[in-house]
C-alpha cells in the first residue's frame, strides 16, 4: 500500500476484515471498501502504535542471509553496509511484492513514458488517487491488462485522457462493489473481539459451511452461500455437476450484466468473460463498464494472446499500431514466486546449501513456514504447502500468532537452534496429498492468469491453487493450532544454550 497508489485504488475485500488489527490499533475505516491512501495511513498506524518506526530499517534492502554454524545465528548483510546477527529469522516478503512487467517483444523500445501500475507517475499524469489527471488532457494512453489494478485506472484515465485504449488478453469477471459509508454507530456498537468473529464468519461462508448469519453480506459471501448446498452434499462428498450448473448460473448473470451497461454489442461482446467464476480473481466495480461508453475509450481484445510487439510509438495487435503516448501496465505480481525468492536474495542454510537448492526438486517444509536445514527460520504469508483466503491478511496474521507462540517458547527455554525434522517434513507432505483437492480438469479449461501459472499447470513452481492444503484456511488454522498443543515436541529438533 505503499507503492499502490495509482488512481482509484482500493481494497475489494471489505476494510472490517482486510485491515488488520483494527480494534488494537483504533482505526475506524470510512468505507466498507477503503481507498489506497486510508489503507496506507492505517498501516502507518500500526508501525507508530507497536513503536515499529524506532526498531525497523526502512528504506533497506536484504542482500544476503546465511546461517552460521558457530554462532548458531542467521548473519543479514543489507545494501547500506549492515551485517545483522538473529538468532531467528521470519521471512514475511509475500506472494504479491514484485511488479511483473508483460514479456511483450520491444517494450524497451518505446519513446513515450512508461510504467507499472503499482509504481505510478503522477509527475507524468498529474493529479492524485482521486484521479484528475489533468496532464493527460492532451495525451493518448495505453493501458494493458484487466486484472484488479486496471478496472479500478480505467475511470480514471477515461476521465482525463485525450483517449485510452485497453488491452485485454481475456475479459475480466466484474460484480458490482456497492460501496458505502461506514455507520458510526453501528461501528460503535460492535463487541471486542468482533473483527476475528467477523474474518473467520467470511472464510467459513465462502467454505458454504452452516453460519447463523452472514456478517460481511457481499458479492464474495453471496457465491459462497450459493456453493453451500453443492459443496456439502448429504453424503459429504460435493456435488460437481451442481456445482458447475451454480457457476454458470453466475457467470451468466455477469454476461448479462456487461450487456446492460456497456451500449456498443461489440465492445459488450469482447467484455464477457466466457470461463469459471474461479478461473481468474473476482472483481468488484461499479465504474468499469460505464466507461466503455465514452467515446474516448477504445477496448482492443486480443483474443487471449496479448499484445503481438511494441514499436517506438505503441503498441501493435493483428497488425495494427495504437500510437500513443503513454503506456500503464497494469499486468500484477509474480504471484508465483516462493516467499524468499520476492526479496531478491539468496538464503543459506546449514552446510552453506542455499534453499534453491534445498528444494530443487520441489518445496519440503512443515506448515509451509518451516524447512529441514534451516533452523530458527519461519516463512510468512507464502501460498505454497500452507492455506489461502482471498482476505489475506487472514491466515497470515494467524501464522504470524503461530510463529512468535513458537519464538517466545525457545526464547524461556534458551533455545539457540530449532529445527524441523525430514520425519516431520514427510508427515506433512504426506497429508497435503491425502487431501489434496485435484483441480486439474477445471483448471484446464481456464483462461491462463497467475491463479492457474498462466496454464503452465505441470510446472513445480506453486500457484494460487495449487499446491495448497486441501481443506482451506479453516482447516489448516486447526491443525497448526492443535500441532502447537500435541506435536511441536516430536517434529522439531533443539539445541539449547
Amino acid at each position: 500500500w505503499y507503492w499502490n497508489r495509482y488512481p482509484g485504488v482500493r481494497c475489494d475485500i471489505e476494510s472490517y476484515i482486510y485491515m488488520p488489527l483494527l480494534e488494537e490499533v483504533g482505526t475506524v475505516p470510512t468505507e466498507k471498501y477503503a481507498g489506497g491512501p486510508e489503507i496506507f495511513e492505517h498501516a502507518r498506524a500500526i508501525g507508530r502504535h507497536y513503536h515499529l518506526y524506532s526498531r525497523a530499517l526502512l528504506g533497506t534492502t536484504v542482500t544476503a542471509v546465511a546461517w552460521n554454524e558457530e554462532r548458531s545465528r542467521w548473519t543479514v548483510t543489507t545494501n547500506r553496509g549492515d551485517v545483522l546477527h538473529a538468532r531467528f529469522m521470519t521471512v514475511g516478503t509475500g506472494p504479491l511484492s514484485r511488479a511483473k512487467l508483460p514479456g511483450i517483444k520491444g517494450i524497451e523500445t518505446f519513446r513515450g513514458k512508461q510504467f507499472h501500475s503499482s509504481r505510478w507517475d503522477y509527475e507524468v499524469t498529474g493529479g492524485d488517487w482521486n484521479g484528475n489527471l489533468d496532464k493527460l488532457a492532451d495525451k493518448r494512453v495505453a493501458l494493458v491488462g484487466t486484472g484488479a489494478s486496471s478496472i479500478q485506472i480505467l475511470p480514471h484515465l477515461a476521465a482525463s485522457a485525450l483517449h485510452v485504449y485497453l488491452f485485454q488478453r481475456t475479459p475480466a469477471t466484474v460484480n458490482a462493489r456497492n460501496n458505502r459509508a461506514t455507520d458510526p454507530e453501528w461501528f460503535r456498537s460492535l463487541e471486542p473481539g468482533w473483527q476475528q468473529k467477523r474474518m473467520d464468519n467470511f472464510v467459513e461462508v465462502l467454505a458454504g459451511l452452516p453460519v447463523e448469519a452472514d456478517l460481511v453480506d457481499d458479492a464474495a459471501t453471496e457465491m459462497g452461500r450459493r456453493l453451500s448446498a453443492a459443496l456439502h452434499g448429504s453424503d459429504g462428498v460435493p456435488d460437481f455437476a451442481l456445482l458447475q450448473t451454480i457457476d454458470f448460473q453466475k457467470m451468466e448473470e455477469l454476461r448479462n450484466r456487461v450487456s446492460e451497461i456497456v451500449e456498443d454489442p461489440i465492445t459488450a461482446k469482447a467484455l464477457q468473460p466466457w470461463f469459471d467464476y474461479f478461473c481468474k480473481r473476482p472483481l468488484f466495480s461499479d465504474d468499469y463498464y460505464p466507461a466503455f461508453n465514452r467515446d474516448n475509450v477504445t477496448l482492443v481484445d486480443t483474443d487471449g494472446r496479448g499484445v503481438d510487439h511494441i514499436t517506438e510509438r505503441g503498441l501493435v495487435v493483428d497488425g495494427t499500431e495504437y500510437e500513443v503516448d503513454l503506456i500503464v501496465y497494469g499486468t500484477g505480481f509474480d504471484a508465483g514466486a516462493y516467499t524468499y525468492e520476492a526479496g531478491g536474495y539468496e538464503l543459506t542454510g546449514r552446510g552453506g546449501v542455499s534453499l534453491a537448492e534445498h528444494w530443487r526438486s520441489g518445496m519440503r517444509s512443515l506448515h509451509g513456514m518451516m524447512t529441514s536445514r534451516f533452523p530458527n527460520l519461519f516463512l510468512l504469508g507464502g501460498i505454497e504447502q500452507a492455506a489461502t483466503s482471498i482476505n489475506n491478511p487472514h491466515v497470515v496474521s494467524r501464522q504470524a500468532t503461530h510463529v512468535a507462540t513458537l519464538i517466545a517458547r525457545y526464547l524461556r527455554e534458551d533455545v539457540t537452534a530449532a529445527e524441523v525434522t525430514p520425519e516431520a517434513e514427510q508427515r506433512w507432505a504426506d497429508e497435503l496429498a491425502r487431501v489434496h483437492i485435484d483441480n486439474s480438469g477445471y483448471e484446464s479449461e481456464c483462461t491462463p492468469s497467475y491463479y492457474n501459472n498462466e496454464g503452465n499447470r505441470d510446472d513445480p513452481r506453486p500457484t494460487v491453487t495449487g499446491g495448497q492444503y486441501g481443506r482451506g484456511p479453516i482447516g489448516y488454522i486447526s491443525v497448526i493450532q492443535d500441532w502447537l498443543v500435541n506435536d511441536v515436541d516430536r517434529d522439531i529438533t533443539v539445541t539449547r544454550g
